[in-house]
């Protein structure tokens, strides 16, 4: 057993000192290999960033939602009297209460740019008017006070959850809770302040310059009407929901209950001025999406390392021919072919593992300076470091096994005679 160790020995003793005799050919052999391992991380991170991203978005909207908003685009119909009037209905709601099963909760929604004023100071701000079932949505954290409860929405109370942003930029760090604050005109009470999403995200239900409401409220305060200036003129518009939110009971029954809802809707809606959008569905899409992505990156990328692969064979076949004699002698003595096979597989293989560790460590640090000098998200995974690293060893066995081969297969004496 000791004779064979010390055989192993001398064989992978001999292979790296050969690449050692020849460091720039060895060193420019391996960039093949470094090049083709690093564009697979860096490619598989970028693509997983942005699928990351996409997916972050999607689960924010909850995977037993349902999305129904008023879309004033898609309303083909005239204005009557200079009043346009589209969007979802107080009917749409109570249908959907009536007829959909396997639902939790239906939230109906009524949003408005209004100003917020306190004393002399101003901010501009989103109204919601909604129910306490919105805060389940949100998942805010609260920083101060209460949200809304159903007692408000029963007696149209004149209170307000302020969010956290719009609290800080109007008080300046002073308490506002339990302060009157005028929003549109009307007067409120601030009964709890929200902590505001870090980021403005207009795909998201919660905004960091909201302030909500009752929804009762909202209508006796404001009505379902908004003017708007367009050219010089002035159009009324009648929008009773801007939203709806459904929440199934579970993610089985959402597609199901997403589709009577649609049909429930073309009933009432033949304009067609609303949007439906089911988040699990737009997650099932987006994990399709990612799985193409990341299989035309890896390949795309895989090519780089076949490449690599090929110069690593190109230039161990060459390796062999500049050294006929030296097999030829070291068969002469009493070296066997697995020997030979051996020491040229050795070689391959050193250059394609310090290859893919230089490739690895430069797929991890491109990534982060792409994050760094462009914000693009990029998220490197220990799956693509295992598939670059093992497509290198997979790579420099196979292009490394040939021309072993071929060097084993010499004859010794021809070998011998060669120049």
């Amino acid at each position: 057993a000791f004779m064979r160790y010390q055989s192993v020995f001398k064989t992978v003793a001999l292979g790296l000192r050969s690449l050692w005799l020849h460091k720039l050919r060895s060193s420019l052999t391996m960039l093949g290999v470094v090049f083709g391992v690093g564009s697979v991380v860096t490619m598989l991170a970028v693509g997983e960033g942005a699928s990351q991203q996409a997916l972050e978005k999607i689960r924010k909207l909850g995977a037993t939602n349902i999305i129904i908003e008023a879309d004033k685009s898609k309303d083909k119909s005239k204005v009557r009297k200079r009043m346009k009037i589209f969007g979802l209905t107080y009917k749409d709601a109570k249908a959907m209460e009536k007829t959909c099963e396997n639902v939790s909760h239906i939230i109906p929604v009524k949003t408005a740019t209004k100003e917020l004023r306190i004393s002399n100071r101003t901010e501009d701000s989103r109204l919601v008017g909604t129910t306490p079932q919105w805060f389940q949505l949100i998942d805010r954290e609260l920083i101060s006070g209460r949200k809304l409860v159903q007692f408000d929405v029963i007696n149209e109370s004149n209170v307000c959850v302020i969010s956290e942003t719009l609290a800080r930029n109007i008080m300046h760090n002073k308490h506002i809770l339990g302060e009157d604050v005028r929003i549109g005109g009307k007067y409120f009470k601030v009964v709890g302040v929200l902590k505001s999403p870090d980021s403005v995200d207009s795909n998201s239900f919660s905004q960091p310059r909201d302030i909500y409401i009752p929804i009762s409220t909202f209508i006796r305060r404001f009505g379902d009407v908004t003017i708007e200036n367009k050219d010089g003129s002035y159009v009324w518009e009648k929008v009773e929901l801007h939203k709806i939110i459904v929440q199934a009971d579970s993610t089985d029954t959402v597609e199901r209950t997403a589709k009577s809802i649609e049909s429930l809707l073309k009933t009432n809606h033949p304009n067609n001025d609303y949007n439906v959008s089911v988040p699990l569905s737009l997650l099932k899409q987006t994990m399709e999406t990612k799985r193409m992505f990341n299989i035309v990156l890896g390949a795309i990328a895989g090519i780089s390392l076949l490449v690599g692969g090929i110069g690593i064979m190109n230039i161990m076949l060459a390796n062999v021919t500049e050294r006929i004699r030296e097999i030829g002698i070291r068969r002469a003595i009493g070296a066997k072919k697995v020997h030979i096979v051996g020491q040229f597989l050795i070689e391959t293989l050193v250059l394609s593992f310090l290859g893919g560790i230089i490739g690895v460590a430069c797929g991890i640090l491109l990534p982060w300076i792409i994050t760094a000098a462009t914000d693009m998200p990029t998220l490197v995974t220990t799956g693509s470091i295992a598939l670059a690293f093992g497509i290198s060893a997979c790579i420099g066995i196979t292009f490394g096994l040939y021309p072993a081969y071929k060097a084993a297969s010499l004859d010794p004496i021809t070998a011998l005679r060669h120049d």
